[in-house]
C-alpha cells in the first residue's frame, strides 16, 4: 500500500467544478530497491537465459548468418524490453513496442530458426531472410534513435495554455452522445447477428453471421468492417471513459448515476469485446487498454503487463485460438516443447517479411501505393477498381496459399512502399512520436481531470499498437479511424475561466 503524494506545479483542472478532486498518482517508495533487486535477474533472464534455452532445444536449424543476426536482435529487445519494466517512468507506447519485438520478431523466430520450422514457408532463398532480419534490427535502431533524440527536447508549455485553453477534456455533453451511440451501434451488432448468444460461440460462427446478414460483399468488407468497428469501439471507448471518471473521481464514486452507465457499459463489453468473438489481438487491445485506464499511475500494474505479456505470449497465447473456429474445425496443438507453437503458429512477422523481399524482387516497390490504399480503407472497390488488397494477402496469393491471412508487420508495410531509406526514417519518426506521447501522457495523467482525452487516448494507442506492429495496416486502420473519429467529436479545451470551447 502506498499513497505517497507527487507534487506538480499546477493543480488539476477538475471537470465537475472545485469540489470534485482529481487524486494524484501514488508512486511506490520501495521501488528503487526493488528495481535493483530485480535489475539483473530479469535482465538476464529476457537477455540471456531466455535465448540460452531455445538454442539448447533440439532441431534442424541452420547456424549461418540469419541465426545469428535473430540471437543479436533478440537479445536487444530483450534488453531494451528490461528497461522498460525497469524504468523509473511508465512508457506505455515504447513498451508495448519492445514487448511486441521481443516476442514476434525475436523469441518466436529464433525459435523457428534453432528447431527448423516456420509456421508459413519461405520461398526465396536464404538471403532474403538475412536481409529481413537485418532490415527489423535496422528499424529498431531507428526506432531508438527517434526516442533518445525526443529525450533531449523537454516538453513546451501548452500553446493553449498560453492562449488560455487548458487541456483536451471530453465534452460531458458529447460524452453521454458517445454512450448512447455505443448503446445503439452495438445494440444494432447484436441484433444483426442474430442476438447475444452467438458472440460466446466461436469467430466461425460471428463470420457466418455477418455474412448471412447483408453488409457484405464477395468483392468488399467495407460494410463488415463499419458494422464490427461501430459495434466494438464506441462502447470500448465509453467504457474507458467512465472507467477513468470513476478511478480518478471521487464525486463519480459517489453518483449512483454514473456508477449504473459503468455497469451497463461493462456488460456490453463483455458481449461485444469478448475473446470468444473477436480476434485475440483486438482482445490484447481492450485488455490492456483497460488495465492502463483503471490504473494511470501504478507503476506495478505497467510493469506487470510488460513482464506477464511475454509469458503469457509465449504461453498461452499460440492456444488462445480455441474460439477461431467451432468444436469440428478446431484442430489442437500437439507439442512436445514449449516452444514448438512458436515455430508452428502465428509468429509468421519475419518469414513473411522474407517472402515479401522475395515478391517485390519480381517486380518493384509500390512507392506509397499500399499505405494509400490503408488510409482509404473506407473507399469501396466498387468505386476504386483498382484498390490495393492487404499486403500479407497479396503476398500469399503470389505464393500461391490456399490461407492468405497472413501478416505484414510495420516494417514489411513501409518497406514495400519506400525501401530501407524510408523504413528507417519512418522508424525513427515513430519512435519519436511514441516517447513525446509517453511523457505527455505522464503529465496528462497527474495534471488533467477526469475527462482528458490524452489519459484515454494513450493506453488505447499502446494496446492497439499490437494490430498495427502485426498487420496488415488495411485491415487494421479501420476500427482505429472510428477511434480516432469518436475521440475527435467529443473532445473540448476548457478555459482558465472553466468555459469550454467547442
Amino acid at each position: 500500500m502506498t499513497s505517497v503524494r507527487e507534487a506538480a506545479p499546477s493543480a488539476p483542472v477538475p471537470e465537475h467544478g472545485p469540489q470534485d478532486p482529481v487524486q494524484p498518482p501514488a508512486k511506490p517508495m520501495s521501488w528503487a530497491m526493488l528495481s535493483r533487486a530485480l535489475a539483473v535477474p530479469l535482465i538476464l533472464g529476457l537477455v540471456c537465459f531466455l535465448p540460452a534455452v531455445i538454442a539448447a532445444q533440439p532441431g534442424s536449424g541452420v547456424r549461418d548468418t540469419a541465426y545469428w543476426l535473430q540471437l543479436v536482435l533478440t537479445c536487444y529487445a530483450g534488453a531494451r524490453l528490461a528497461t522498460m519494466v525497469l524504468s523509473t517512468r511508465r512508457r506505455l507506447l515504447q513498451g508495448v513496442f519492445w514487448m511486441f519485438v521481443y516476442i514476434a520478431m525475436g523469441v518466436a523466430p529464433f525459435a523457428q530458426a534453432v528447431i527448423g520450422q516456420t509456421p508459413t514457408p519461405m520461398v526465396g532463398p536464404r538471403s532474403d531472410l538475412v536481409t529481413a532480419v537485418a532490415l527489423i534490427l535496422v528499424g529498431c535502431a531507428a526506432f531508438d534513435l527517434g526516442a533518445l533524440l525526443a529525450s533531449r527536447r523537454p516538453l513546451r508549455r501548452r500553446t493553449a495554455a498560453r492562449s488560455g485553453s487548458g487541456p483536451a477534456t471530453a465534452h460531458r455533453v458529447r460524452l453521454r452522445l458517445l454512450v448512447v451511440l455505443a448503446f445503439a451501434a452495438s445494440g444494432y451488432y447484436i441484433l444483426k447477428l442474430g442476438g447475444p448468444a452467438v458472440f460466446f460461440t466461436s469467430r466461425q460462427e460471428i463470420s457466418a453471421s455477418v455474412a448471412a446478414s447483408g453488409v457484405a460483399s464477395g468483392q468488399s468488407n467495407v460494410g463488415s468492417a463499419f458494422l464490427k468497428g461501430f459495434g466494438t469501439v464506441p462502447a470500448l471507448l465509453g467504457l474507458l471513459f467512465y472507467t477513468r471518471r470513476l478511478v480518478t473521481s471521487r464525486r463519480a464514486r459517489r453518483s449512483p448515476s454514473t456508477v449504473l452507465v459503468w455497469c451497463a457499459l461493462l456488460v456490453l463489453n463483455v458481449v461485444v469485446n469478448n475473446p470468444v468473438s473477436n480476434a485475440r489481438y483486438w482482445f490484447l487491445t481492450v485488455l490492456v487498454s483497460f488495465l492502463f485506464t483503471a490504473f494511470p499511475s501504478s507503476a506495478a500494474m505497467y510493469r506487470s503487463v510488460l513482464a506477464m505479456g511475454v509469458v503469457g505470449a509465449l504461453v498461452l497465447f499460440p492456444y488462445a485460438d480455441r474460439f477461431r473456429y467451432d468444436s469440428a474445425g478446431y484442430r489442437p496443438v500437439d507439442s512436445s516443447s514449449v516452444f514448438e507453437p512458436l515455430a508452428t503458429k502465428d509468429y509468421d512477422q519475419t518469414v513473411m517479411f522474407a517472402n515479401t523481399i522475395t515478391w517485390i524482387d519480381t517486380r518493384s516497390h509500390t512507392y506509397g501505393r499500399q499505405l494509400a490504399g490503408s488510409a482509404l480503407f473506407f473507399v469501396p472497390r466498387s468505386v476504386w477498381s483498382g484498390k490495393p488488397e492487404d499486403t500479407g494477402v497479396r503476398v500469399g496469393q503470389w505464393m500461391g496459399m490456399n490461407m492468405t491471412n497472413l501478416s505484414a508487420p510495420l516494417w514489411t508495410e513501409i518497406w514495400v512502399d519506400f525501401g530501407a531509406p524510408g523504413m528507417t526514417g519512418a522508424f525513427a519518426l515513430i519512435g519519436y512520436a511514441a516517447a513525446r506521447t509517453d511523457r505527455r501522457y505522464a503529465r496528462a495523467v497527474s495534471r488533467d481531470g477526469p475527462g482528458s482525452v490524452l489519459a484515454i487516448a494513450a493506453p488505447l494507442i499502446a494496446g492497439y499498437s499490437f494490430i498495427l506492429l502485426r498487420g496488415p495496416l488495411l485491415q487494421a486502420v479501420g476500427k482505429q479511424a472510428i477511434a480516432a473519429l469518436c475521440l475527435l467529436l467529443i473532445t473540448g479545451f476548457r478555459s482558465r475561466s472553466g468555459r469550454r470551447s467547442p
